[in-house]
C-alpha cells in the first residue's frame, strides 16, 4: 500500500473515531433513560417496596469518581510525555474500576440479599429488580470500559501514545468518564426517586 493512501486511511479513521463513540454513548444513554422511565412509572404499583440503597453503592460511587480523576491525570501526563506517571494513573484507574465492580456486586448480591431483597425470583420486589437489573447493566458497561482500559494500557506499554498522538487514550477516557457520569446519574436517581 502506498504511503499517501495509508496516511489518508489513518486520517479518516481518526476523524470518525470520536463521532462513532459519541453515537454509541447516545444510544446507551437512551437505553438507561428508558429503564429509569420504567422505574418511575412502576413506582405507582401497589407492590412497590421502598428501601434505602446499599451502603456499598456509596463506596462504589466514590471509587468511580476517583477513577475518573486518575484517568484525567493519566491523560494529562501523556500530553507531557511523562510515561511513568501515565502508567501509574492508568493502573490506578483500572484498580479503582475493579473496586467499583466489587462494591456493586456486594451491594446487589450481599447487602440487598441480606436485607431479604432479591433481584429475581418469587421473593423479588419490583424496586429491587429494577435497581439490580439497571445496576448490573451498568456494571457490564464498566467491564467494557475496563477492557478498553486494558487495551489502552497494552498500547501505552507498547509506546503507541505520546504527546502528539494519544487518540486511543483519549477515546478510552471519554468512554470511562461517560460510564462514571452515568453511574452518578443512576445513584442520585435511585437515591432521590424512592
Amino acid at each position: 500500500m502506498n504511503e499517501s493512501l495509508e496516511k489518508e486511511l489513518k486520517s479518516s479513521k481518526r476523524k470518525s473515531a470520536k463521532p462513532m463513540l459519541w453515537v454509541s454513548m447516545i444510544s446507551m444513554t437512551m437505553m438507561f433513560a428508558g429503564l429509569t422511565s420504567a422505574y418511575v412509572v412502576s413506582r405507582k404499583r401497589d407492590d412497590w417496596v421502598s428501601f434505602d440503597l446499599p451502603n456499598a453503592f456509596y463506596v462504589s460511587t466514590l471509587l468511580i469518581i476517583l477513577s475518573s480523576i486518575t484517568f484525567m491525570l493519566a491523560k494529562r501526563f501523556i500530553t507531557q510525555n511523562n510515561r511513568n506517571l501515565t502508567s501509574v494513573f492508568l493502573i490506578a484507574t483500572l484498580l479503582l474500576g475493579i473496586g467499583f465492580a466489587y462494591f456493586q456486586y456486594k451491594g446487589i448480591f450481599v447487602e440487598l440479599y441480606n436485607a431479604g431483597l432479591f433481584v429475581a425470583g418469587e421473593k423479588s420486589t419490583v424496586k429491587s429488580s429494577f435497581i439490580g437489573g439497571i445496576t448490573i447493566i451498568h456494571v457490564l458497561h464498566v467491564i467494557a470500559g475496563m477492557i478498553v482500559l486494558l487495551v489502552v494500557l497494552f498500547n501505552h506499554f507498547n509506546k503507541k501514545y505520546s504527546a502528539k498522538d494519544s487518540l486511543g487514550l483519549e477515546l478510552g477516557a471519554i468512554f470511562w468518564h461517560f460510564v462514571d457520569i452515568l453511574w452518578i446519574y443512576l445513584f442520585f436517581f435511585f437515591y432521590f426517586i424512592r
